[in-house]
């Protein structure tokens, strides 16, 4: 058993573990040096989608895994982010910093009355209404001809400049996703270790309790459905400036939503770490899934795998996994590492158990 002091201690610092802090350090300088050497598959294709999708995925597990209240609005704010954004940025040619701080703010007003019936309601009901409301916002987003994104319309975004600086090449649109991404997972870290954290785990543990110490659900509940606003603008404003150079309303299709709530729950739901592995997982799987399959095809002597039967195989394999997560293992990928991480740990010190003790299922 550990001393108090020393757990104490070790809750005060953001990555506690040798083997957590060396991952991470190790992570950075691959994050940083290897981008350069890559193709343009990997950097378009893959990299810089996750770190998108990721934040996304962060955004919808504060309001989901953190204060416990679910939601399908996601892609919604990320199309509100998006045409937000290129509204600053394209017609009235504000820079590209307060561009995304305009998306992420404008979402996150849309996002306090998506939020609104969480005082009232919760659980599947909340679901359902936070489903309304992604429709309601895809059809006003479609109707109102000053966002002009009527139909099928896509509105694109001039060339994105960042300090006098072009951002165009697919190195560049990483390391800008990359620094975004960086910057909101600081805060995000930060936020659920400061007061209002607590209160929404409050919350997700026990409303009524939380309620009755002084929690304020009216504060909390909307604060929970803003910050995932936010984050979920940022990231639509991102799939504009940094990887498509257009918003298209219909790539913020109820499937979305649908994939990023996935994402958190096979990467675990109340962590941070739990957001980028889902995202990295989901980003993967598909290619997992062509080498296999393409491989089987060629030792059973069968053609060329369609496009269908691919995009079929990736449904049912991302339908399989989510609920075997939820049976097997509800705390996600995130839960998996720290176990690994915490065993090596074990290893290194040669003693007995370090104190870890694996957080509440949500």
């Amino acid at each position: 058993m550990m001393k108090a002091s020393t757990v104490l201690e070790d809750d005060m610092q953001l990555v506690p573990h040798r083997v957590d802090r060396w991952a991470l350090m190790a992570l950075i300088v691959a994050a940083l040096l290897v981008p350069p050497f890559l193709s343009e598959y990997w950097l378009k294709g893959i990299l810089i989608p996750t770190l998108i999708l990721s934040i996304s995925a962060l955004g919808l597990n504060l309001v989901t895994g953190y204060a416990g209240l679910i939601s399908l609005g996601q892609a919604a704010f990320m199309a509100v982010g998006a045409f937000a954004g290129v509204i600053a940025y394209g017609r009235y040619g504000i820079p590209i910093p307060l561009t995304l701080l305009i998306a992420g703010l404008t979402t996150a007003a849309v996002g306090v009355i998506v939020g609104t019936p969480s005082l009232r309601i919760k659980g599947l009901y909340l679901l359902v209404a936070t489903l309304a409301a992604h429709f309601l916002i895809i059809w006003i987003i479609q109707r109102v001809p000053w966002i002009g994104a009527q139909s099928m319309v896509t509105v694109n975004t001039p060339p994105v400049i960042i300090a006098g600086f072009k951002v165009d090449s697919s190195v560049e649109q990483y390391y800008f996703a990359l620094a975004v991404a960086a910057i909101l997972t600081i805060f995000a870290l930060n936020l659920t270790r400061s007061r209002v954290g607590r209160a929404w785990m409050a919350i997700r543990d026990q409303d009524i309790a939380a309620s009755v110490m002084g929690v304020s659900m009216l504060r909390y509940k909307l604060l929970a459905f803003m910050v995932s606003a936010f984050y979920g603008g940022i990231a639509g404003a991102m799939v504009v400036f940094a990887w498509v150079g257009a918003a298209n309303v219909q790539e913020y299709e109820l499937e979305l939503s649908i994939n990023i709530l996935g994402m958190i729950i096979i990467g675990g739901l109340g962590s941070i770490l739990g957001s980028f592995l889902g995202a990295a997982f989901l980003g993967l799987l598909p290619i997992v899934i062509s080498i296999v399959m393409h491989e089987f095809y060629a030792f059973t002597g069968g053609e060329i795998v369609s496009a269908a039967i691919l995009a079929n195989a990736e449904h049912v394999i991302f339908g399989s996994l989510i609920v075997f997560f939820l049976i097997a293992e509800p705390l996600g990928l995130a839960h998996l590492w720290h176990r690994f991480s915490r065993r090596v740990e074990r290893q290194l010190n040669s003693g007995p158990d370090d104190g870890y003790t694996s957080p509440r299922q949500p």
